[in-house]
């Protein structure tokens, strides 16, 4: 049976393809989906086979144009001036915003089920106080504080012992207090829309039916716990609609695939101290700037294709290795494909994704600072010690295994037969926790 489908999301960058990988999925199947989105995705949403909806009140922006950028987190100078644009720019501070928009589009059009980015905190509220059920999508590891993990942002390893455990309880407390800046934004977009404040941002992000990571279980930590809304669905292998064709570099030397951020994070230097590393390698490089650089300002040797874009799951079946800001979706692809991998973080997620790397044996971490000498040695280090492909290749293996159905379609098409339920008053229809209550929209 065919449902409606609203989905949310943002200019987000990497957050962007695996989204509308999702919205595809479900057009194919049928379904109606629109996707309320900033302007500047909406070719991209179309491409998807989804109706775009623009935002009206809430911010938009463009990533691929710095000017543009919602964040502007590359202007921060630390981590923590990152985080408050993020709170402040996007979670919580036009939570309002979000929600009003979000609200006007279910009574113009109501719709079976909500699928927001996680991040959207506005647009939750809106589902909350609609009464419908919502899914918050999760495009990288599972952010939020949970046992057998130690807290995320800093990429530390797992504790170990009493002093490890003293040292994960201090330093979560101290992640989740700068939420606390965030919460009278939050909970006047609560009031408004006639539900009851959270004590916590945090408790915020679990008022949902559905938590639905886009990540592979694999790749997070063994030991670790998650509330039980919380899914790990797999991730989503697409690429972008504007990556192009595929072009390689000539010859038959191992291929070495460079993919930062598709945002910008201030990373062309870093760029051609990648390049000039792989001219020192009998290797190939295949440079993909992303659409924030332009490929003609990156100087580059001979070996070293410089585009804009290419379709990195194509490129993937030929690359040995792949050297990456350790932003999600790269680094998923690549192991998907069995490719070890070089990892640079820059910001956001990176930190905890590269730890993730390092810790499975599937590729290295250096710092964005190495410079090109020591770049070319960490490739020349995982190209010729075959204990990194062999552990791509086991979660290459494992990611296959959890990719073979469509999870996430799954689980969304069993919330709308749980949306059915609600409607026909079914007795003792499941309601997972902690989702706020049912409410009916009003004008």
């Amino acid at each position: 049976m065919s449902s409606n489908f609203l989905f949310a999301t943002w200019s987000g960058g990497g957050a962007v393809p695996p989204t509308l990988s999702v919205a595809r999925a479900l057009r194919e199947r049928g379904h109606g989906v629109r996707v309320l989105a900033d302007r500047s995705l909406h070719d991209e949403v179309a491409a998807s086979g989804a109706e775009p909806i623009a935002w009206t009140t809430a911010p938009q922006g463009d990533t691929a144009d710095p000017a543009d950028d919602v964040l502007k987190d590359f202007e921060a100078r630390t981590p923590m001036g990152a985080f408050a644009r993020l709170r402040d720019r996007l979670v919580c501070g036009p939570a309002a915003d979000f929600a009003r928009d979000t609200m006007a589009e279910l009574r113009a059009r109501p719709a079976d089920v909500l699928v927001a980015d996680f991040s959207l905190l506005g647009t939750i509220t809106a589902g909350e106080a609609a009464g419908i059920p919502v899914a918050a999508l999760g495009t990288t590891l599972y952010p939020f504080p949970t046992p057998g993990a130690p807290p995320f942002g800093p990429g530390f390893r797992p504790s170990t012992g009493v002093l490890g455990r003293l040292r994960d309880r201090i330093l979560t407390e101290l992640t989740i207090r700068p939420w606390a800046k965030g919460l009278p934004a939050l909970n006047a977009a609560r009031t408004a829309n006639g539900l009851a404040p959270v004590d916590s941002v945090i408790d915020a992000f679990g008022r949902v039916d559905r938590f639905l990571v886009l990540s592979p279980r694999a790749l997070d930590y063994p030991s670790r716990r998650f509330p039980s809304y919380v899914r790990h669905v797999g991730p989503r292998l697409d690429d972008p609609a504007w990556v192009g064709e595929l072009a390689l570099p000539a010859g038959d030397a191992p291929l070495v695939l460079v993919s930062l951020s598709s945002t910008f994070m201030d990373q062309r230097i870093l760029l051609e101290r990648i390049a000039e590393a792989l001219g020192a390698l009998p290797v190939r490089g295949l440079l993909t700037t992303g659409p924030a650089v332009d490929p003609a300002t990156v100087r580059a040797p001979g070996n070293v294709l410089v585009t804009a874009a290419a379709p990195h799951s194509a490129a993937l079946q030929h690359a040995a290795v792949t050297i990456t800001h350790a932003g999600h979706g790269t680094v998923v692809k690549s192991l998907a494909a069995g490719v070890p991998l070089v990892c640079v973080p820059l910001g956001r997620d990176q930190r905890e994704v590269a730890r993730r790397v390092d810790l499975a044996g599937a590729g290295i971490t250096v710092s964005k600072s190495t410079s090109p000498r020591a770049i070319a040695r960490a490739v020349d280090r995982v190209l010729h010690d075959p204990s990194y492909h062999r552990e791509a290749q086991r979660l290459a293996a494992e990611i296959a295994a959890e990719t073979a159905t469509d999870r996430v379609v799954a689980e969304l098409e069993a919330l709308t037969e749980r949306a059915t339920d609600r409607d026909e008053g079914t007795p003792g229809c499941d309601t997972a926790e902690p989702s706020g209550p049912s409410r009916t929209l009003s004008n």
